[in-house]
């Protein structure tokens, strides 16, 4: 083969990678836009199940919550009670 048919055909298979280099970025760069747009979507819906549905529980949660933290305090109390019965059970 001669120089300038490997030269030539050298600079066709760089073109043949940068075009489909190209091609594959273009297809990524799609695919990433609409996987953008379906987030966006997709955080409207949330903001409008976090406004509609879950704010207005926010008040129940709290007080529910506040049992619980009553619940967890008298915890320590009552396993060193059953601690004391435990110790004085017969074996």
């Amino acid at each position: 083969m001669s120089t300038n048919l490997l030269i030539v055909l050298t600079v066709v298979l760089a073109v043949v990678v940068v075009g489909v280099l190209a091609i594959a970025l273009i297809v990524v760069q799609r695919g990433l836009a609409r996987i953008a747009t379906g987030l966006a979507t997709l955080a409207g819906a949330l903001e409008g199940v976090e406004a509609e549905h879950l704010r207005p529980l926010e008040g129940a949660v709290q007080a529910i919550n506040a049992q619980f933290d009553i619940i967890l305090s008298a915890l320590p109390g009552i396993a060193r009670k059953a601690a004391v019965v435990a110790e004085r059970r017969p074996r």
